[in-house]
């Protein structure tokens, strides 16, 4: 039996995490984590809808419990947990975005004590979109351009997603690009477009829970890889996956290509 600890368990990701769990005869959720301030502190699952007796606190209450924390919140969140999750020697899934270089480096050097899923998407489609990409990417002739479209609810921070940058870096790496080769969208007179140039765009409206594109085009032909997410269950899903996964492994920082076994074809 897997524990678990969920951070941000009363938002909207940590509900959808709660529920998978629940469903999971092998994972037993035994610690529920808000920010110090939540109105749902010192409150059962029950009484807020999550379905389980468990108290939600402010961490670290719990935390000697649970073999592996679920954090789906914000940076600043992630970076004051790590530390503590470190230093009890627990595992983590880290499904946040929008980290500086700085911080992915902590959360790398964290990985040297303790297991870490660090993935920019958990979804199972998507992560096969990122190999389907390279694919994509290592079959066609570098005049075919290439623009990269993402969308999400309103209620997104960053911008553009981590799942859009990482498809940017696998282009980079097979193109050997560099980073000047990359255009935030366009605006004005932006002259005829240069042949290594990648485009990416982001879209914020209404309750999109997550799309994808990557367009691969040549005059004559268009081809579209895209992945769509209708319901943040396609997130917790590799989420509990990526749970389950890293309890059986040794230290160090993994994605979810290894928990999905696709690590050897990107």
């Amino acid at each position: 039996m897997v524990k678990v600890g969920i951070l941000g368990a009363c938002g909207r990701m940590g509900r959808a995490i709660n529920d998978i769990c629940s469903q999971d005869e092998s994972v037993e959720v035994v610690a529920l984590w808000e920010r110090p301030a939540s109105e749902f502190i010192g409150k059962s699952g029950q009484e807020v809808g999550l379905g389980c007796d468990v108290k939600i606190e402010s961490f670290p209450y719990g935390l000697p419990e649970v073999d592996v924390v679920i954090d789906f919140t914000m940076p600043e969140v992630t970076m004051s947990v790590l530390p503590e999750v470190v230093r009890r020697g627990k595992d983590m899934v880290i499904g946040t975005t929008g980290f500086s270089d700085e911080e992915r480096k902590k959360i790398e050097s964290a990985a040297d004590s303790i297991g870490i899923v660090f993935s920019p998407n958990m979804s199972l489609g998507v992560n096969l979109l990122f190999v389907l990409v390279q694919l994509a990417v290592s079959a066609l002739p570098d005049n075919y351009e290439i623009e990269i479209v993402e969308a999400h609810h309103h209620f997104k921070k960053d911008a553009p997603s981590g799942t859009a940058m990482k498809l940017w870096e696998i282009i980079k790496h097979v193109r050997s690009l560099s980073d000047n080769d990359l255009v935030y969208g366009r605006r004005g007179l932006t002259g005829p477009r240069r042949q290594d140039e990648v485009g990416i765009h982001a879209l914020r409206c209404a309750d999109i829970v997550g799309e994808h594109t990557v367009m691969f085009g040549i005059e004559g032909e268009r081809i579209e890889l895209s992945h769509k997410a209708s319901s943040r269950f396609a997130f917790a899903r590799g989420a509990v996956m990526a749970a389950k996964f890293i309890t059986e492994e040794a230290k160090g920082l993994y994605d979810m290509l290894d928990v999905m076994g696709l690590k050897s074809l990107l």
